[in-house]
């Protein structure tokens, strides 16, 4: 039997057999599952990968370790310690993945292919001076922190005395660097480092630390081309306005010179004298790597050559392990034949089953979005590369396109392959989005879905999206602006939710997903997760789903989406616009975590004012301020039956009805158990930890007004007729 095993193994570990099979199943997917089954198990030892995607770090994740003074908090990496009241200078810390990296194979010298990307930011929190700054690295597996003498501008790479030639640890790392040591280049950079913090290739960064806006950092191996290539956002002056660039160096080395097989990955990052909080958002990384195809399994041990002179039943065993091993080889190519021939009388699927026929005649036959072919998208968008691509959403990525016959640009989201909420969301998007026309609304120009693709044609706009422009750019938006877009938005859900021939509620309202044109007006977009509802019913039961921070309280414990709860999301859009933040700001101090809970408390305190976003300085129309800061409360109270409708919205933003007198402090959720009939959501944030589950909330407090979705000039009637900016 070892024969039989041996000569199999030969015969399909050799690269050209391995290849026609791999061909066979791509061209013919009607193989058999046998057939299947044969090469997974031939190709499985073959190839080692690692992949993982952290949107955010909780305490409890076990895949991720932490050294020093690292730890995560609030679902952020903080590499140093981040209060100057605790002895912030000369601090250091890593996080690394738990798993050590294959790197290289020895016995092939194969190396592996590697992408990953990260957000983080470097905060001097407006400091004029700071340090030291932060690495991406890969060093010897099971090497570790290396202490205090590694501090300030060493990284925590090396220690005091061998900055430009380490000893103990070897590392090769890419650098974020905030502080001019003597063998620094003048200013910020990004360097790529071997063994020494004198980097072997560098530019300058054009970094925004004072304010510590976040910065996207992509780094890849070829390891083919042997490129190590970095590509990272710096934040530039034009004009006026400060706009996201995106800036990249590379540099050519063959990682097996300087590493060992094995290697622990990660950040490290460093202060010295000076301060800076360095933090890191979110993390993915995956890699390739391909083994020896020449290499037998080591469980399996071929047997020896025999001498000559051997005796023939040794022979006779020889011969019908070749002979065994040849009727595997030809059972295969059999099933190969038989799949031609059934291939033959089978009619290629463009789309690979994944749209059905159905679908593609029903997008056909409506009206408005046409037809694209996917070799078109992908000429437009330069295919899909990544200096194309002007953001990642949950389901796919969008990228820029010009579209030269007609001289335009366009926008082409691309949808994760293999993913079936993906297929849901696409065709949800095309159904819904295609019928609707109105001038805050996105418009979808296209479709296509071929090649086992999913791609969604839009109108470029050419100042992105609104969160954008709020939290992580130096443009200013004015308050004019500001207003125009809030009741943009506003227009687009009064056409949503009453005025086309059903209710649509859409379920993702953020800022993220409201487009700006270039007039900045505002185009309300991504209806993956809209529903139609008909307008005689109040909402739908649905699988959980939005974005935390912008569902309402009762989408967590019910699961019914109806247009009350996209008002909230409004009121929390409409906050953002206001104040200049983020509806969760985990960096905040306690009580201005969350928006509505630190407005509302400003509101009762008649210190409204505090709310405003300082970047508009005085530069505002107090009336129009003081309007949009309660209609967000108004919109955000907790109990659904006291919001109002949106067109109780537009009317007050445009002065024609008064404002609402709401309650000093805000209605506080309380979670109780669940009744026999109620219904136990669960849900996960990058925010808190796994805690109990929800089933029902109660309001603590009595509301002492009565206003409803149904009454406005009833509880408006008491309004304050003095500014609520400066008192109540």
């Amino acid at each position: 039997m070892i024969y039989v095993i041996g000569i199999y193994k030969i015969i399909f570990s050799s690269p050209t057999i391995r290849s026609i099979i791999c061909l066979t199943m791509v061209v013919f997917p009607s193989l058999s599952s046998l057939t299947y089954l044969v090469f997974l198990l031939l190709i499985i030892p073959f190839v080692t990968s690692l992949s993982f995607n952290f949107d955010g770090f909780n305490p409890n994740d076990q895949n991720v370790t932490y050294e020093g003074d690292a730890y995560p908090a609030n679902g952020v990496i903080q590499l140093t310690k981040n209060q100057l009241d605790s002895g912030s200078n000369d601090s250091i810390g890593r996080a690394t993945y738990s798993k050590a990296l294959h790197l290289w194979d020895r016995a092939s010298g194969n190396v592996t292919d590697f992408d990953t990307h990260f957000s983080f930011s470097i905060n001097s929190q407006r400091r004029k001076f700071y340090a030291d700054g932060l690495a991406f690295f890969l060093s010897p597996a099971g090497s570790r922190i290396l202490g205090k003498s590694s501090v300030g501008g060493r990284l925590g790479l090396t220690i005091d005395g061998q900055q430009l030639n380490t000893s103990r640890n070897h590392f090769v790392a890419v650098e974020f660097d905030t502080f001019k040591n003597w063998y620094d280049p003048p200013g910020d950079h990004v360097g790529v480092d071997i063994n020494s913090m004198q980097s072997v290739v560098n530019v300058t960064w054009s970094s925004s630390i004072p304010d510590g806006r976040t910065t996207d950092a992509w780094i890849s191996y070829n390891s083919t081309s042997k490129n190590l290539s970095v590509v990272f956002t710096g934040f530039r002056l034009q004009g006026n306005t400060t706009v996201t660039v995106r800036q990249r160096l590379s540099y050519n080395l063959d990682l097996r010179e300087y590493l060992p097989e094995w290697v622990t990955f990660g950040f490290t990052g460093a202060t010295g004298d000076l301060f800076a909080l360095q933090s890191i958002y979110s993390w993915n990384f995956t890699s390739s790597l391909e083994h020896n195809d020449n290499i037998t399994d080591p469980d399996i041990t071929l047997p020896n050559p025999k001498p000559e002179h051997a005796p023939k039943k040794n022979k006779l065993g020889l011969v019908i392990g070749v002979v065994s091993g040849s009727c595997v080889l030809v059972a295969v190519s059999f099933l190969m034949l038989f799949a031609f021939w059934r291939k033959r009388n089978v009619r290629e699927d463009e789309d690979d089953d994944i749209i059905d026929g159905s679908m593609t005649n029903e997008f056909e036959r409506s009206t408005g979005p046409k037809k694209f072919l996917y070799n078109e998208l992908a000429r437009y968008t330069n295919n899909f590369s990544r200096e194309e691509m002007l953001g990642q959403g949950g389901f796919g990525g969008v990228y820029k396109g010009y579209m030269r016959e007609l001289n335009a640009y366009i926008a082409v989201k691309r949808v994760s392959r293999e993913s079936k909420q993906g297929i849901k969301e696409y065709a949800s998007e095309v159904r819904i989005i295609s019928r609707l026309r109105h001038k805050h609304l996105v418009q979808l120009i296209g479709w296509c879905h071929e090649k086992r693709e999913l791609l969604l044609v839009y109108d470029f706009m050419p100042n992105g999206s609104l969160d954008y422009h709020l939290f992580k750019g130096k443009s200013h938006l004015t308050w004019p602006i500001r207003f125009k877009i809030a009741q943009g938005l506003a227009s687009a859900l009064l056409y949503l939710h009453e005025e086309w021939e059903q209710c649509v509620v859409h379920r993702d309202i953020k800022s993220s997903n409201i487009m700006l044109d270039s007039n900045f007006n505002a185009k309300l977009g991504d209806f993956g997760l809209a529903r139609l509802v008909d307008h005689d019913k109040g909402s739908q039961t649905t699988v959980l789903a939005g974005t935390m921070g912008y569902m309402a309280p009762e989408c967590v414990t019910t699961g019914k989406a109806n247009k009350e709860t996209d008002v909230y999301s409004f009121g929390i859009v409409a906050l953002e616009i206001a104040c200049g933040r983020k509806p969760i700001d985990p960096k905040a101090e306690e009580r201005q975590v969350n928006i509505v809970d630190w407005v509302w408390r400003l509101y009762g305190m008649g210190d409204l004012h505090e709310a405003v976003d300082p970047k508009l300085s005085s530069d505002f129309n107090e009336q129009e301020m003081e309007h949009l800061l309660i209609v967000g409360l108004w919109c955000a109270h907790p109990d659904n039956n006291c919001r109002p409708s949106i067109r109780q919205v537009i009317h007050v933003l445009n002065f024609e009805a008064p404002l609402p007198t709401l309650p000093p402090n805000m209605p506080v959720p309380t979670y109780c158990s669940p009744s026999q009939s109620g219904l136990t959501t669960t849900f996960s944030s990058p925010y808190v930890s796994n805690g109990p589950q929800i089933s029902e909330i109660h309001y603590s407090e009595t509301r002492d007004y009565t206003d409803s979705s149904n009454n406005t000039a009833a509880s408006a009637a008491s309004s304050p007729s003095t500014s609520l900016l400066h008192t109540r």
